[in-house]
């Protein structure tokens, strides 16, 4: 009834239009909702004396939590967010016996990876699905014994070195289920840079000269370390790929390379080369080429990196003179974490897009 009336209102040719297509009423298309907004946050980890201990702090687009209380000493290196978890590692003194104990903060809350016997420290963290990778080292006994490199996996000891020779583990990364460290092991004589991949151990260093890896990638089937190695008398910032290595500085001046980042096919390493003057100067490596983060006048370091799009992110932090202030530089651009008033400083960072 109600179609009918509406017809007997239309014009013959509009009619004939609609009889053509078919006598439907014209619909009209709902555009599709825009896409929800892309958030950013960048979480940097480090740490800030409070004028009697340094206390662990993680820094969400600039703004600070505390992580330890500031009764004892502790230290945050690494960060890793999954969804809404914020994983956190680094270590804390026992505040008796001079141990410290190696820690994971999950949105705040401490656990200990280790009971406090022998001093501990947890460098790196990576968050894969549910699984929790940290690494780090363990003494193998008390003060003076060697150091031990140390994986865990979801709070339990998953690898660790023998303990006949000092060894640390700085840099952690998953692969499917393959769980990879990156650090040294003394032969004796000199300290050798390694990964380990499920706890076996390959060498990147042939030993005649002290060498560490600091920051471990995959790729695919590649392999992406960030290290040093000492060539006559200095230091050489490096980076291997697959076990090759590429020299990112001349050994003119002392050099690391420790924060590493992948994007498309361009490999970014973040660390230090002195000037002549001994001030350290807080560095990116792009594909090798450098580009300076601070401009030499005081000394800076720059640790850990992080490529989003086309951003560029590295922790670091830089004198002002007297004291550290913990920073992050984006895209170059220097933002100051701390005010100077005491030593501060920013070691991990995670940007988390969503």
């Amino acid at each position: 009834m109600r179609l009918t009336r509406f017809f007997s209102f239309l014009s013959v040719p509009a009619l004939a239009l609609l009889l053509g297509c078919g006598g439907s009423s014209p619909s009209i298309m709902t555009p599709p909702p825009p896409p929800p907004p892309t958030v950013t946050d960048v979480y940097v980890a480090g740490y800030e004396f409070n004028g009697t201990k340094y206390v662990a702090k993680i820094w969400k687009n600039g703004v600070a939590t505390a992580l330890s209380n500031g009764a004892n000493s502790a230290v945050a290196e690494s960060v890793a967010v999954s969804g809404n978890d914020v994983y956190v590692a680094g270590y804390e003194s026992d505040g008796v016996g001079g141990v410290s104990v190696a820690k994971v903060w999950k949105n705040g809350v401490a656990t200990a990876l280790t009971d406090g016997t022998k001093s501990s420290a947890a460098y790196s963290i990576v968050v894969s699905g549910s699984d929790v990778y940290v690494a780090g080292y363990e003494r193998t006994g008390g003060v003076g014994t060697p150091y031990g490199a140390k994986s865990w996996k979801n709070g339990i000891a998953a690898f660790a070195t023998d303990g006949s020779k000092s060894a640390s583990s700085y840099g952690a990364a998953v692969s499917g289920n393959n769980q990879y460290m990156t650090g040294y092991e003394s032969n004796g004589s000199f300290d050798v840079a390694k990964v380990w991949k499920d706890g076996i151990p390959t060498s990147l260093s042939d030993g005649t000269n002290a060498a560490y890896g600091y920051s471990v990638l995959v790729s695919g089937n590649n392999v992406y370390v960030a290290g040093q190695e000492r060539i006559n008398t200095t230091y050489v910032a490096k980076t291997w790929k697959n076990g090759i290595a590429t020299s990112l500085t001349d050994g003119t001046n002392y050099a690391y390379a420790w924060g590493l980042a992948l994007s498309g096919n361009d490999l970014y390493a973040a660390g230090v080369e002195r000037n002549a003057a001994g001030k350290n100067i807080a560095k990116v490596w792009k594909n090798g080429v450098a580009t300076s983060l601070s401009d030499g006048s005081q000394s800076a370091s720059a640790y850990a990196m992080a490529v989003s799009g086309s951003d560029v992110y590295v922790a670091g932090y830089e004198s002002n003179g007297t004291k550290s202030v913990a920073k992050m530089w984006k895209n170059g651009v220097a933002t100051s974490f701390t005010d100077g008033t005491n030593n501060a400083y920013a070691e991990g960072i995670f940007v988390h897009v969503h």
